[in-house]
C-alpha cells in the first residue's frame, strides 16, 4: 500500500528517472512521480526511454497524459508490468499543446469521460488509479461542479484525488501563470475532504516547507510539493522523520553527493551526458556558504568533453572550503524544522 502523506509532483522535464533517483537519495518515502507521458508517446515510441527506473526509486508513480479509454487502459498495462505502483491521469496541465491533443485540465469538463477512462485502466490494472485535477475551469469553477466531477470520477473506481488548489485558465495564461496567477484556495480542497470522507485528497499548490506539510495533514490525507522540492530539495531531508515517522538519520548533503557518483559512473558507461544527472543537482546546497561556487563548477564542467564522475566531488569541495573559509560548522542533515 503506498503512503502518500508527502508527494512529489510530476514535473515535465524535471522529474525524470535522473532526477528521481537523486531525489530517493534524500527521501526514502516521499512518493515519486514521474513525468507526464502521453498515450501516444508510449504506444509508438520508445517504451523504454519513458518507462525505465532505479527499483530503488520506489513507491514511484506513472503520470499519463490522454483521453481514450483504450489506449489509456494499454499504456495503464505498460506501466503495470514494467513495475510501477500506480499510475496517475493528469486533468490539470492547461497548456495548449494538451488541450490540442483534448487531454489535461479540459477534460474535468467533461467528468463522464474522465470516468471511463478511469474504468477503463482500473479493469486493466491491479495497481491504484489516480487523479491529479484543478478545482476548476474557466468560468466552471463552482463548488459543485468540482464535487460532480470528484463524484462521478469515483464512481468509476477512483478512490485517490490529487487537487491543485488552483483553478485553470485554458486560455490566456500560460502553463507558468497558472501555476501562479488563479488565486490558491485550501478551503475548497479541505471541504472536498469533508465532504468525501472515503476518498483520500492529496492537496497541491503552493506549499514550500514542511511545516505547511504538516498543518496540511489535518485536514486531508496527502501533500504534494512541487517546484520547491525541485530547487531546494533539501526541504525534504526531514520528510521521512517529520512526516512518515521513521526514525533513521537521513544523509548528509555531502553524504548524497557520494551515493551519487556510483550512479553517475554506471550511467556514464552507458553513454549518458553527465549533464542530464548534474542539472537536476544544481540545488541542493540551496542557502548554505559555497552554494554558488557549487552550481557554477557543475553547470560549467558538465559540457567539458571528458566530465566525469569527479566533477561532482570537486564541486563539493567548493563547498566544504567555503564552509571553511567562513568558519561555520560543516553543513549537516538536520533542517530547522519543528516536528509535526
Amino acid at each position: 500500500m503506498i503512503v502518500r502523506r508527502l508527494c512529489i509532483a510530476p514535473m515535465l522535464d524535471w522529474t525524470d528517472r535522473y532526477c528521481r533517483y537523486f531525489l530517493r537519495l534524500i527521501s526514502k518515502h516521499v512518493v515519486l512521480y514521474t513525468e507526464m507521458v502521453t498515450t501516444g508517446a508510449l504506444l509508438h515510441g520508445n517504451r523504454a526511454r519513458f518507462l525505465d527506473f532505479d527499483p530503488t526509486e520506489h513507491p514511484l508513480a506513472l503520470q499519463l497524459g490522454g483521453s481514450d479509454p483504450q489506449a489509456l487502459a494499454e499504456c495503464a498495462i505498460l506501466g503495470s508490468h514494467w513495475g510501477y505502483d500506480e499510475i496517475n491521469l493528469n486533468v490539470g496541465c492547461p497548456s495548449d499543446r494538451v488541450q490540442s491533443g483534448r487531454f489535461g485540465a479540459c477534460l474535468m469538463m467533461t467528468p463522464g469521460a474522465v470516468g471511463d477512462c478511469v474504468k477503463a485502466m482500473r479493469d486493466s490494472v491491479t495497481i491504484d488509479v489516480t487523479v491529479k485535477h484543478r478545482i476548476g475551469v474557466d468560468e466552471r469553477d463552482s463548488y459543485q461542479e468540482l464535487c460532480d466531477f470528484v463524484g462521478t470520477v469515483s464512481d468509476a473506481g477512483c478512490r485517490t484525488f490529487i487537487v491543485h488548489a488552483r483553478k485553470a485558465w485554458l486560455q490566456g495564461l500560460s502553463p507558468k501563470q497558472n501555476r501562479e496567477i488563479p488565486p490558491l484556495s485550501y478551503g475548497t480542497v479541505h471541504n472536498l475532504k469533508h465532504d468525501f470522507p472515503d476518498l483520500e485528497i492529496i492537496i497541491n499548490g503552493g506549499i514550500t516547507n514542511l511545516e505547511q506539510v504538516g498543518e496540511q495533514l489535518q485536514q486531508v490525507n496527502g501533500v504534494m510539493i512541487g517546484r520547491e522540492a525541485y530547487h531546494n530539495p533539501w526541504i525534504l531531508a526531514e520528510a521521512d522523520r517529520l512526516i512518515f515517522g521513521q526514525s533513521d538519520s537521513p544523509l548528509t548533503r555531502h553524504q548524497v553527493v557520494e551515493s551519487l557518483i556510483p550512479f553517475v559512473e554506471h550511467e556514464l558507461s552507458k553513454g549518458t551526458p553527465i549533464n542530464r544527472v548534474t542539472r537536476h543537482i544544481l540545488g541542493l546546497f540551496q542557502g548554505q556558504p559555497g552554494a554558488r561556487k557549487w552550481r557554477r563548477v557543475l553547470s560549467e564542467g558538465a559540457h567539458l568533453a571528458g566530465a566525469d564522475a569527479q566533477l561532482l566531488r570537486k564541486a563539493a569541495a567548493q563547498v566544504t572550503e567555503a564552509v571553511n573559509r567562513c568558519g561555520k560548522p560543516h553543513p549537516t542533515s538536520r533542517l530547522p524544522v519543528s516536528s509535526q
